[in-house]
């Protein structure tokens, strides 16, 4: 084991013992797992919780797939959870967008099929494909399929005024053998071309966060972050004020901890070290 340490956060509170914990909110992309790569842990991390009847999110900047999607990727790790359990940044923007926009707000979307659907699952949002469809906003995620043309509707958009708002701004998304261009590959592009900065729902805004225990119904500090990336969810989670911990089986290394201003809590090799310190001397 490693656990690994105990680190001095910029929140300059005495972060909450992982045994004492009141929740837990997990990344899934490099924290449970990377790609179609299961990483190690996650069941053993899953019963421990169900044992101790202490209550979890996951949050993840995916805006690819939906809740139900993620139910279904859980179960195949061999861990139950409800739709419920799922937080996405697509579902966090959705919610985001019901607070700005008049009711039947037209968005143009920029992302994979379900982002649409998370979009307009609850809501009145009408999605278009035309810039001149009255558009109110320009909502961008991870795509796939992204083209020029798609380039050129979305730019067209925020030129003639709508409002540029992105899931979130990865740089890069952790896959089994490295890395692939994240959402903020194209948010970038779009910026670009359409001359206007968006505003980024996803980590390391602190929307996911602050929606999130009040969710669980948690305090702040007694809810901790789980993640691999320093940069998007520890920094969310210190923004928000919660404990965090990072895993160094995803985008993070320790190599990058030593040239970081954001400083985690806790940090650790993986899954089954972190869980050593949950259940304690149990």
């Amino acid at each position: 084991m490693v656990v690994e340490e105990t680190m001095s956060a910029s929140n300059a509170v005495t972060p909450v013992s992982l045994c004492d914990a009141e929740a837990f909110i997990f990344d899934m992309d490099g924290v449970l797992y990377r790609g179609q790569e299961t990483l190690p842990g996650v069941v053993e991390i899953f019963d421990a919780l169900e044992a101790r009847s202490i209550p979890f999110l996951l949050a993840t900047n995916n805006s690819m797939a939906t809740p139900s999607d993620y139910v279904k990727r859980m179960a195949t790790l061999g861990v139950v959870i409800d739709e419920a359990n799922v937080q996405t940044s697509a579902t966090a923007t959705r919610e985001f967008l019901k607070g700005e926009l008049s009711a039947g707000a037209h968005l143009l979307v920029v992302g994979m099929p379900a982002l649409r659907t998370q979009l307009t699952d609850g809501s009145d949002f009408v999605i278009t494909d035309d810039p001149d469809d009255n558009v109110a906003a320009v909502v961008a995620g991870l795509d796939q399929l992204f083209t020029y043309d798609t380039l050129t509707r979305a730019s067209e958009a925020i030129r003639k005024g709508a409002r540029f708002v992105a899931t979130n701004a990865d740089a890069t998304l952790p896959v089994e053998n490295g890395f692939i261009p994240g959402a903020g590959s194209i948010i970038a592009a779009i910026a670009t071309a359409g001359g206007a900065l968006p505003t980024v729902v996803g980590k390391p805004e602190t929307l996911m966060m602050t929606t999130g225990i009040q969710q669980l119904g948690t305090s702040a500090r007694g809810t901790i972050m789980i993640g691999d990336r320093l940069d998007t969810d520890i920094l969310a989670a210190h923004r928000a004020g919660l404990t965090t911990a990072l895993v160094l089986t995803g985008v993070t290394t320790r190599a990058d901890l030593a040239d970081s201003e954001i400083v985690p809590d806790y940090v650790f090799t993986d899954l089954p070290s972190m869980l050593r310190e949950i259940v304690g001397s149990d």
